[in-house]
């Protein structure tokens, strides 16, 4: 069993797999194509992503019984202790700053002539 998930890529990319996968969502391949087949998708895929990002999981004789690979995307795959896990960047997250009091606005309401009044 293969799966393919792009992201932000050229429809004719998404045209080009739908020959040898089943689109099963906006994005998401699914079938089992031999492994020259593959390898063969795979290249094609990171050859015409455009801007996009893809994953690539597939079937395979190891502990898990899968394995997967990423091209251009946030995650990758990272080897701990014999199993294969996706490693996330933590996101950087700037320091919290205080938020500023907004000023009054200025106007005809009396709400605003109080304000001009009490301030002087």
């Amino acid at each position: 069993m293969t799966v393919i998930v792009l992201a932000n890529c050229p429809a004719g990319l998404r045209g080009f797999l739908t020959r040898w996968l089943l689109e099963i969502s906006p994005g998401v391949f699914l079938g089992s194509p031999t492994a020259r087949v593959r390898d063969i998708l795979w290249e094609e895929v990171r050859r015409y992503r455009g801007q996009g990002r893809a994953l690539l999981a597939y079937q395979t004789d190891n502990e898990q019984g899968f394995t997967f690979a990423t091209h251009e995307h946030a995650w990758h795959p990272t080897d701990h202790e014999g199993v294969t896990l996706l490693h996330r960047p933590s996101p950087h997250t700037p320091a919290p700053t205080t938020p500023q009091p907004e000023p009054g606005r200025q106007g005809w309401s009396k709400a605003a002539k109080r304000r001009r009044f009490r301030s002087t």
